[in-house]
Parts: C-alpha cells; structure tokens; sequence
C-alpha cells in the first residue's frame, strides 16, 4: 500500500494518456529517467507488469488499467480535499459556452466534480455552436468557451475528438443509399464541413435531408431512420451504430476542442473551473 504513492500515480496516469515516457515526463515536470525509475519500482512492488512497451507507444496492461481506474479516482480526491480545505469560500459565478454535442457527453462529469468542490459557484452553461459562441467571447457575454476551434475561437488546445458517422440501430442500411441522406450542423460548423468534404473527396453523392443547430434534432433524424448523422464521437448515444470504412464510407477529420476565455474571465472562480476542464478533457 504503501508503494500507491499519489506523485507516482500521476505519472502512471500520465503515460497512459500520452502514449509516452518522455511526454509525461514533460507533463509531471520529472526527468524520463525518473518516471521510468518510478514505474518499474511500482512494478517490482506490485509484482505485475503496468505498461506494454511498443515500437512506439507505451500502453497500459490490463493489471494497469485496473490500477489506472483507481489511481484517477484517488488522484480527483486529493484535488477535491485540497480544494475544500485551501479553498472554501470561491464565490461568483462563471457562464461558459459549451456545443450541444459537448456540453450532453464531455461536460456532465466535469460540472459534477466542480460543484462538488465549490458549491458556492454558480454556473450558467450557454449551448450554442462553436460559430455563435465566438462573438459572445468577443463581447464578454460568456467568461468561458469549450469548443472546435473556430475563427474568434483560438484558445487552449484540449484535445482532438475524433469523428464518426452514427446511424440508428434498426437502419444501418441507410448508407448504401446514394445520394446518401445525411442530418448535419448548420452551415459555419466545422463537423458539417468535414463530413461533406470527406464525401466529395470519396466521390460520394449525397443530399442533407436534415439541418438542425441541435445535436437532438439530428439525433431524432437519425432515430427515425432517415439518414445518417456525422458527429463526434464522443456525441454518438451507446445504443446507435457507427459506420465507417467497413461500409463504404470515408474518414473524417477529427475536431480541434480549445478552451479559451474571455477579458472579463480573469476571476478565481474562472480560473478553477478551466483548471479542471483542462485536466479532465486532456486525459
């Protein structure tokens, strides 16, 4: 028990999400040497194997994910306990802008943690496209934007979402129809852009049967078994299928997720709440 030491599993945590010794080094500020040193160590002690070592990636054994599960648990407590104790009378109140297919998937589990935390702060979440959150930035009309990267949107790099196509269960035979029938963002949203060219770039006609500026409404589209929806993965509902390849159809580009902030942004309660989205959305 005693070999669980929590600066040792940041850096298993670490090497796990970056796929490399030396870029977690980098992240826990250590040397290579040193967190290689601390992962064997904790090896040795545990008498199991935590990382496959590939040509050229790092992954996580199974008795490593196991002990990853734990290790994030354990490391979110501490942050939590430090806060509530370091930090217990945050006040004000943050709004922040977040996508629909964002803010129903990656963003749920942040807030849950932050309110835990600061339950003094109040926190307003605008749902609107990446496109109409950037004048909102612009203006100060929001103090936080977790978004695709967009023109007026050029913050924090988070992470790249990859993209997918989705298709309700009872109609994965709807990719075979040509023009193929797709539910798409608004003109402006990168996701559409990338779907589309994707498409003309594989000479696959198509037709959009369905706009929306809502996940929902191409969610219910595509329910309904009348076209297929581009989306971010993380988006995709458990119970949908996704297409690919296999199907005919072609890859598309993942999206860019940035954090950025607005002037008026420069408060404690701000500053908290972008300190936990970029440690849970660069996991």
């Amino acid at each position: 028990m005693k070999a669980l030491d929590l600066d040792v599993l940041s850096m298993i945590i670490a090497v796990a999400d970056t796929g490399s010794i030396s870029r977690a080094a980098e992240l826990v500020h250590r040397s290579q040497s040193a967190v290689s040193m601390q992962i064997k160590t904790l090896e040795t002690a545990l008498g199991k194997a935590l990382f496959v070592r590939k040509p050229r990636s790092v992954v996580p054994t199974q008795d490593g994910e196991v002990l990853l599960t734990y290790a994030r648990r354990m490391i979110a407590l501490r942050d939590e306990a430090w806060a509530a104790v370091v930090r217990p009378d945050v006040t004000g109140r943050v709004v922040i802008g977040v996508p629909d297919d964002y803010a129903s998937s990656l963003f749920p589990p942040i807030l849950k943690k932050f309110s835990a935390t600061y339950p003094k702060v109040e926190i307003q979440v605008v749902g609107l496209p990446s496109v109409a959150l950037a004048p909102m930035l612009k203006d100060g009309d929001v103090d936080l934007v977790c978004a695709t990267r967009v023109k007026g949107i050029s913050g924090e790099f988070l992470r790249h979402e990859p993209m997918v196509w989705a298709a309700a269960p009872g109609a994965t035979d709807i990719w075979r129809e040509r023009p193929l029938p797709i539910a798409v963002f608004l003109p402006g949203s990168v996701a559409r852009e990338n779907a589309i060219r994707s498409l003309e770039r594989a000479r696959i006609g198509y037709r959009t049967s369905y706009e929306s500026p809502s996940l929902l409404g191409l969610l219910t589209m595509a329910e309904a078994g009348l076209a297929v929806t581009p989306l971010a993965k993380c988006a995709v509902p458990s119970h949908f299928t996704l297409l690919g390849q296999a199907q005919g159809l072609p890859e598309i580009a993942a999206l860019e997720v940035v954090l950025a902030r607005s002037a008026a942004s420069q408060r404690p309660p701000c500053d908290f709440l972008a300190e936990r989205i970029i440690a849970e959305l660069r996991r």
